[in-house]
């Protein structure tokens, strides 16, 4: 089936190829031949612009262009056809865990997320704040792989992703609309919808103002199944033999019901250019979202055919899945001046997570156990902050240096709470406080690069980053347990990040890169301090003794022009990870948080893109991973095993035609085998909890109606492949949408 599947986006390819020769007979307003190669600008890779070509590094750029061609709902959906790059969304836009992993480094904490070069990744765990990132209200998108923390510091082990918002450099007014549902199978995602308003203007030449307002909802669909290892008793039927991932047996049961979402996304950012080297820019992100089950169902009858929610042990709570929501708001100024030759930035941000909670049903004998009509639960709450400052000077000097070099702060805390429920559905309902914990850290930073243009064909580039790392005010207080509430001393540490890097351009259309460096994570404060006990009496502690982790990289690459249109690219690389932190079990009750593991990431991304004119590009990528665990004496068994969440194999296809007033972008994806498991126990797949490979392709057709409308219709997932990320992923689905720019 995965075959044929794959045979028929070859044949839409070889289709385009061969209907190359009739897009050569040009539309009017087209002219052969006519296509001139822009250089791609960016900034992240070394913290000055520097063309995409002579940037050190492997460095990716996706457009404003590419993504409005996409049926995009979330910022990491416009990444994942870079290779390279994982992204772990396993149920659409209601997974509330999705991460980007880059180079084999798997988890979000381990990559570094910025938003107009302000961290996001939470000082709590290290995931991202979405603080309002709508894709529509993105300029560029800039991702940097490999070691990055000679210029940004923690969290950039396996690179860098840089999301830069748009500023208008004219008036402009733009409306969209659209709505789409399942088709099908019917476990694709229903009554989707999305509408979106921005307005950008210049005002004498010297002040912008940008406002963006994006709504996206959906009903979601039957993702997460209420899976049992008890067979229903005599006389119940309706259930199906299942298996874990493992491949024990177990009985499906019923699902926790259409897992819907909603998030309301605001963009404001204005600037003022006092003179073309100075210019002063403030942004105000905001966003609120919430995710929630609805509709649970038992797939249970008894001998008169009645519905069965209960049997044994299994209470009537498996069948409900949890609630949540967050409220997140980003500050942000800028400025930047020159007093010839230094060129001077100043960045401020201020995030703030106002709340991110979830609340959960209590599991427990009648009558101390939830419904579907209401009944106790839990409340988890995380407010959570983080201010950040970062200042930078450039200066050339003799002729064929670049001097970057300055300083950053950074301060982060959380406070985790938690609280029964009388009623698990409504979060207000509130009780006794079962479970805080807080902390707060604190980092000073400085670094330097030089930029040496060595020849007129070959530059070199040296940096190092030192930064000051210390946390303080660590309490946990799981209430009523013995030995709580806890204050945790203060305690700091150190990280020296060196890199370097060569570009060499022999030829016109020929590009070396060699780069390798040092990067590091520092422990958060869930690693710190979150302890917390199961129902079953597992008490999985923080620790706040733990080191940071650290990697040592290194990548090697060549892009090659050949032909017109053509260009070819392969890239080289290996990371060794040291101080990998893992749980130990130190009783059978207990398990600490210790700095325990080594792991190897070595790999090879190849790249392949033909343009034909204006009117046709085709392009293809294929990525290999060997990430595996050397040693890891917190959990023995995991040793030789590969890394969770890093597929061995990735590639990515498309076509992408312009002709006339029509478009059109056909791309698909295949990801390997992937283990959730750090001892690669989850073999079987098609079950809930596995990780399966799988092979997608998505459509997005779009016609010019007029000079200010298009209308477009997408269709994910074509060929609705069957696959599960964990949880079951999501089938075909359709979307349609009216969008008008004056």
């Amino acid at each position: 089936m995965k075959r044929k599947k794959v045979v028929t986006l070859a044949g839409i390819l070889s289709g385009c190829l061969l209907g190359s020769a009739a897009i050569g007979a040009e539309p009017p307003g087209n002219a052969a031949g006519s296509e001139t190669r822009l250089e791609q600008i960016v900034v992240t890779a070394t913290r000055t612009e520097q063309d995409l070509e002579s940037a050190p590094g492997s460095v990716s750029v996706v457009t404003k262009e590419e993504i409005d061609k996409r049926n995009i709902t979330t910022v990491d959906e416009a990444i994942n056809i870079i290779p390279g790059v994982i992204t772990t969304r396993g149920k659409g836009m209601m997974d509330r865990m999705s991460a980007i992993t880059l180079r084999g480094i798997p988890g979000q904490s381990r990559t570094l997320v910025m938003l107009d070069d302000i961290t996001l990744n939470s000082p709590y765990a290290g995931s991202v704040f979405s603080v309002g990132i709508a894709p529509g209200s993105l300029e560029q998108i800039e991702v940097v792989k490999g070691p990055a923390s000679s210029l940004y510091g923690g969290y950039a082990m396996g690179g860098v992703v840089n999301l830069i918002t748009q500023m208008p450099e004219k008036r402009e007014f733009t409306l969209t609309g659209g709505y789409g549902s399942a088709l099908d199978s019917g476990n694709g995602m229903e009554n989707s919808r999305r509408v979106a308003v921005s307005y950008g203007d210049k005002f004498l030449g010297k002040f912008k103002v940008y406002l963006h307002n994006d709504y996206v909802g959906t009903n979601g669909y039957r993702s997460d199944f209420n899976v049992q290892s008890s067979q229903p008793t005599a006389g119940i039927t309706g259930y199906s033999n299942t298996t874990d991932y493992s491949g024990a047996a177990r009985y499906r049961i019923g699902d926790k019901g259409k897992n819907g979402t909603w998030q309301d996304n605001l963009t404001v950012k204005t600037e003022y250019e006092f003179s073309p080297d100075t210019r002063v820019r403030f942004t105000f992100l905001k966003s609120s979202g919430e995710y929630f089950y609805d509709d649970p169902a038992t797939y249970l009858r008894n001998s008169s055919g009645a519905e069965v929610w209960t049997y044994g042990t299994v209470r009537e709570a498996s069948f409900l899945g949890a609630n949540g929501g967050s409220d997140q708001y980003l500050y942000g100024l800028a400025a930047e001046t020159a007093f010839s030759p230094v060129k001077l930035k100043l960045n401020l941000g201020y995030l703030y997570q106002a709340s991110s909670w979830g609340s959960t049903p209590t599991s427990a004998a009648p009558p101390n156990s939830a419904t579907r009509s209401g009944g106790p639960g839990k409340l988890s709450d995380t407010p959570a902050g983080a201010i950040n400052a970062d200042l930078q000077a450039s200066l050339p000097l003799l002729d064929r240096h670049l001097l970057t070099f300055g300083g950053a702060f950074r301060s982060g805390w959380a406070h985790s709470k938690e609280h029964t429920l009388t009623n698990w559905q409504d979060e207000n309902s509130t009780a006794a406080m079962t479970y805080k914990s807080k902390g707060t850290d604190r980092t000073f930073a400085l670094f330097a690069q030089d930029e040496i243009m060595l020849l007129d064909k070959l530059t070199l580039f040296f940096g190092f980053r030192q930064d000051w790392w210390e946390t303080f005010d660590g309490y946990a207080n799981q209430v009523g347990s013995s030995g709580y509430p806890k204050n945790y001393d203060s305690r700091s540490a150190s990280s020296f990040s060196p890199k370097g890097a060569i570009v060499y351009k022999p030829f016109d259309q020929t590009t070396l890169k060699l780069s390798g460096g040092k990067a590091f994570r520092a422990p958060t404060a869930y690693d710190l301090y979150r302890t917390w006990t199961t129902s079953s009496g597992i008490t999985y502690a923080g620790n706040p003794d733990l080191k940071p982790e650290t990697t040592i990289s290194w990548d090697a690459g060549v892009s090659q022009g050949l032909w017109e249109g053509a260009r070819v690219s392969a890239t080289y690389f290996e990371n060794y990870i040291s101080d990998l932190i893992y749980s130990t079990s130190t009783t059978a009750t207990w398990k600490d948080k210790v700095n325990a593991g080594k792991a190897e990431s070595k790999g090879v991304e190849l790249e392949a893109e033909q343009k034909f004119g204006k009117q046709l590009r085709l392009f293809a990528n294929y990525t290999y991973s060997d990430a595996t665990i050397k040693e890891n004496s917190a959990a023995p068994a995991s040793t030789g095993k590969r890394m969770t969440d890093v597929p061995e194999h990735m590639f990515n296809v498309g076509a992408d035609l312009e002709y006339g007033d029509f478009g059109a972008l056909a791309t698909g994806r295949y990801v390997g085998k992937r283990y959730g498991n750090d001892t690669n126990i989850d073999t079987v797949n098609g079950v809930q909890g596995s990780y399966d490979p799988y092979f997608t392709v998505d459509l997005k057709l779009r016609y010019r109606i007029t000079s200010w409308a298009t209308a477009s219709l997408s269709v994910s997932n074509l060929l609705d492949e069957h696959y599960y990320s964990y949880y079951l992923a999501p089938g075909r689905s359709a979307y349609g949408e009216l969008s008008f720019k004056f």
